[in-house]
Formats: C-alpha cells, sequence, structure tokens
C-alpha cells in the first residue's frame, strides 16, 4: 500500500517539466503566466468570488444542521488530540506564514493605494478601510476553502474507512470510477495544485526571512540570497521530514504558537495598546457590516484590475491550498463532530487571525499616522521590509526581530514538512504514514518549484501561479462539495431509518408488555374470583 503509483509518477512528470521550463526558459515561464493570468481573471474573476462565498455558506448550514453531530470517526470516539494542540497544529499548517508576511503589508499597503481608489491613499479614511480589507482577506472566506475539503476527507477517510485521497470523496457520485482514470486525474490535480500553494507560501516565507536577515544583520535583497535561504531552510525541514507526524509536526507546532503568542503579547502592550484594541473593534464591525459587498465586488465600470490583484489572489491561494490544508486538518481531526470541525476550522483561526491584524497592522498604521514612520514610502519599496521596520519602532528591536525571523523560520519548517506528509498520502494510494523516501521527494520537488518561482519574478510569479494553478482545483472542489453532501444526507436517511425501526421495536416491545401485564391482570381477577 506504501508503493507509488500511477500518480506519483505522472505528478512527478508535470512538476519536473515545470522546473526545466523555469530553470531553461524562465522568460517564457514568466510570458506564459502572465498571460494565464489574464485570461483566468478577466474571464473567470467572478466564478472565484462566487464559489469561495458559496463554500461559507455550505460550511456554516452543515454545521448548524442536523449533521452537525455526525462524527469524524465512529460514534463516541474520542478526539486523537486535545483542542489547543490541535488548533495550534491548524494555524501552524494554515495560513502563519502568510499572517507574518501580509500583517504589516498588507494594511500599509491598503492605506497608500486605498481598495478600488473608495478614498484618498494616506488619510484616516484609508486607515480604517485598510484594515477592514485586511480581516475580511484573512477571515472566514479563506478558511472555509479549507474545510470543506477537510471536512471531505475526514468523513471518507474516518467514518466511512477509505484511503484519504481526495478521489475518494467522490465515490458516492462516481462510483467505481474513482478507481480508474477519473480517479488518477482528480489525485493528479490535487498534487499539482498542492505544490504550487505550499511553494508559494515557501517563497513568501523565504522573501520575508530575506528582509529579517536584512534588517537585523545586514544581508543584501535579491534572488541569490533568497536561494541560498532556500536551500538552508530546505535542510532543515527534510530532516523535520523524517520524525514521525506526532514527534515532527506536533511539537514545532506547539513551538510555533508558543512563540507566535509571546511576540504577539509584546507588540500588543509595547505598542499603541488602546489604538490596537480600539482599531480591531472598528474593523470588526466594518467587516461584519459589509462582508456581503466585499464577498462580490468586482470593477466593470473602471477596469482596474485592484480585485484580481488581492482578493481574486488570496482566493486562489486558499483554493490551491486547500488539498494540502485540508488534507492535513482531515489527518489530526479524528473524533471531531462536524459541528466541531466547523467551530474549529473556520471560526478559531479567524479569530486569531483578527488579533494578529489588529495588532500588527494596527501598530503599523499608528506609527504611521502619529509618529510619522514613514512606513507607507517603505512597503512601497519593498514589501516584505515593512515589518520589521515597524518592529524599530518598540523596544528591544533587536530582541524583537531575531524572534520574529525565528517564528518565520519555523513556520515556514511547519508548512513544508506538513505538505511532505500530505503529498506522500496523495501519492502512495492514502496512507497516514508515507515512507521515509516520499516525503523526501516531495520536500525536494516543494523546493524546486519555490527556486524556479523565485528565479521567475519574485512575488509576482509567485500571486500569478497561485491564480492559474487554483482554477480547475476550485472546479473540482464545487463538485466535492456536492458528493460530501449527497453522502451526509444518505447517511441521515439511514439514521432517521434505523431510529425509526428502533422506536417501532420499542413501541411493539411496549405493546407486548402492556398486554402482558394486562393478561396477568386479567388471570389475576380471575383466580380472586374463584375462591368466592
Amino acid at each position: 500500500m506504501n508503493r507509488p503509483g500511477w500518480v506519483f509518477y505522472l505528478s512527478v512528470l508535470l512538476l519536473g517539466a515545470f522546473v526545466a521550463l523555469g530553470i531553461f526558459w524562465p522568460e517564457q515561464l514568466a510570458a506564459g503566466s502572465r498571460w494565464a493570468l489574464d485570461f483566468t481573471t478577466r474571464h473567470f474573476g467572478w466564478l472565484y468570488l462566487f464559489v469561495t462565498t458559496g463554500f461559507l455558506v455550505f460550511c456554516l448550514a452543515l454545521g448548524v444542521s442536523d449533521s452537525g453531530r455526525i462524527r469524524l470517526g465512529a460514534d463516541g470516539e474520542a478526539p486523537e488530540f486535545s483542542y489547543p494542540t490541535w488548533l495550534g497544529m491548524i494555524f501552524s499548517a494554515g495560513m502563519g506564514v502568510g499572517l507574518v508576511f501580509w500583517g504589516v503589508a498588507e494594511p500599509m499597503t491598503h492605506y497608500v493605494s486605498p481598495p478600488l481608489g473608495m478614498v484618498e491613499g494616506r488619510t484616516p479614511q484609508a486607515a480604517e478601510l485598510a484594515m477592514q480589507y485586511s480581516l475580511f482577506h484573512w477571515g472566514f472566506h479563506q478558511w472555509a476553502n479549507f474545510a470543506v475539503v477537510g471536512l471531505a476527507i475526514a468523513y471518507v477517510r474516518f467514518r466511512q474507512q477509505r484511503p484519504g485521497l481526495i478521489s475518494e470523496t467522490f465515490r458516492s457520485s462516481l462510483g467505481g470510477h474513482v478507481d480508474g482514470g477519473w480517479g488518477h486525474a482528480i489525485n493528479v490535480l490535487a498534487v499539482v495544485s498542492t505544490v504550487f500553494g505550499v511553494a508559494t507560501t515557501l517563497g513568501l516565507g523565504i522573501i520575508q526571512i530575506n528582509s529579517g536577515l536584512g534588517s537585523v544583520f545586514g544581508v543584501s535583497f535579491g534572488v541569490a540570497p533568497q536561494l541560498a535561504i532556500l536551500g538552508g531552510v530546505a535542510i532543515i525541514f527534510l530532516l523535520c521530514a523524517l520524525a514521525p507526524l506526532e514527534s515532527g509536526v506536533r511539537y514545532v507546532s506547539d513551538a510555533n504558537m508558543l512563540l507566535a503568542a509571546v511576540i504577539l503579547v509584546f507588540v500588543f502592550f509595547a505598542g499603541p495598546t488602546d489604538f490596537i484594541t480600539a482599531a480591531m473593534t472598528n474593523a470588526i464591525g466594518d467587516y461584519f457590516s459589509n462582508m456581503i459587498g466585499m464577498s462580490l465586488v468586482m470593477s466593470p465600470y473602471t477596469g482596474e484590475d485592484w480585485v484580481a490583484r488581492w482578493t481574486i489572489f488570496y482566493w486562489a491561494w486558499g483554493l490551491s491550498w486547500a488539498p494540502f490544508v485540508g488534507s492535513f486538518i482531515a489527518r489530526i481531526s479524528r473524533g471531531r463532530t462536524i459541528r466541531e470541525f466547523v467551530v474549529g476550522v473556520i471560526g478559531m483561526p479567524v479569530l486569531l487571525s483578527t488579533v494578529w491584524f489588529a495588532t500588527f497592522g494596527g501598530a503599523s498604521l499608528y506609527f504611521e499616522l502619529f509618529e510619522g514612520a514613514a512606513l507607507g514610502d517603505a512597503v512601497s519599496r519593498e514589501m516584505s521590509s515593512a515589518l520589521f521596520q515597524m518592529l524599530e519602532h518598540l523596544p528591544a528591536v533587536g530582541w524583537i526581530s531575531a524572534l520574529m525571523l525565528v517564528l518565520i523560520v519555523l513556520f515556514v519548517i511547519t508548512s513544508a514538512n506538513s505538505a511532505t506528509f500530505v503529498l506522500g498520502m496523495f501519492t502512495s494510494r492514502g496512507v497516514l504514514s508515507p515512507s521515509r523516501p516520499m516525503r523526501l521527494t516531495w520536500g525536494v520537488i516543494q523546493v524546486l518549484v519555490a527556486g524556479v518561482l523565485l528565479l521567475s519574478g519574485g512575488l509576482s510569479a509567485l500571486q500569478t501561479v497561485s491564480i492559474v494553478a487554483a482554477f480547475p482545483f476550485m472546479i473540482l472542489m464545487v463538485f466535492m462539495a456536492a458528493s460530501l453532501l449527497k453522502s451526509l444526507r444518505n447517511e441521515q436517511r439511514q439514521m432517521e431509518l434505523h431510529e425509526a425501526i428502533m422506536r417501532e421495536r420499542i413501541q411493539r416491545l411496549l405493546d407486548n408488555s402492556e398486554r402482558e401485564a394486562s393478561l396477568d391482570a386479567d388471570q389475576g381477577s380471575e383466580g380472586e374470583a374463584k375462591p368466592q
């Protein structure tokens, strides 16, 4: 069961061709990617918005429905991990790198160039809008993408006791076809999408580490040092990939959460605390008040590409990450009910993201507005440098910058390490513990793809490949959600039938008991009457 099959070889072939193209013809790869990006966003940008919003509605509806009490495992089975550890692993393997990268960069970018030109830049109104859209991009929609895939895989793996493959989530719709060509095609698509999504995150993390090393140690910023950093980080996470999940990802993710909490608390109290709490309160209100409008906004009358560069990029990034993060969350969610899963995967990470953006984004906006920090100019020159320039306005800047560097490295290692497990599962027929050679192979491939993207255009290339690679998997996820709903309805009908049969049996027993009691009473009455 642990041997590689067609999915492994086809995936490696496709990704190998991409890597070769990026190494030998990087300019042609960049030009082709830009054309694909323009075509996708121009003709199907609206679809990203509708589908992602639909996934959020779908997950919330499942959570509050009768299906919410169905356990992802045997009835009465206890969860495999404690709640805090479970949340920590979700958060670390999810968007930890992205939060660190964009926590300051996104609010400051929106402050300089407000969304859709709705207000004038570098004004208090721009700052308010910047926080509103930052919370939106890291809110419920993003995590709903992960929840759809995670629920589907956890249900078939732990409830129906089938392999944890993307293709298995379609068995209720496709039947035996998932064991043949259709199933192979689905799994290859999931593997390729996962590799590009994780490579995007690796690239963002490497760029951020480069900026941090430049701020703390004066390291130059560019492709050459980024490739060197990527090689160093790769050695660490490939060594970690050799450890079991429980002793590898689990303890690194616990360390992640502890260090992230320490840094968050420090910035919150050492920074403008009152401003942060007020900005967070305001942003939460704006987010909920304008959620529907932000979810389905396009710009057909102006023709500008802001929605494509930001909202569609984020949704596509989440969609390309969905096979990886969803599968990893499914792997660690055995024993949870569907309702617990929805609350834990969509609710708690969004709460943590809100606090993170309010703290780091709020502090950066305060320093910009009231202390002339010029962070807006910094983010315009080099987006990844804004975080470390913000930290310079806090006490103990040397220590906190060094700790932030460690945090970024840990997040990158956790994401890459988790991905080696998931990709190994996809290409080893769904086994929960892929072989070490398999995990090492996928670790190396991730590094090569991330390196090619850095060579082909850095941040722009990372954003482009996320949007393009996510499109086919987004379509697949729509049918995955429909298949999951069909399976849940079938189980619900079976449960209702079983309950009806049990009620009927109980009623028969009660009726028989009443008849027997009545007969006993009649016989007793006759027995009492005879002596008289």
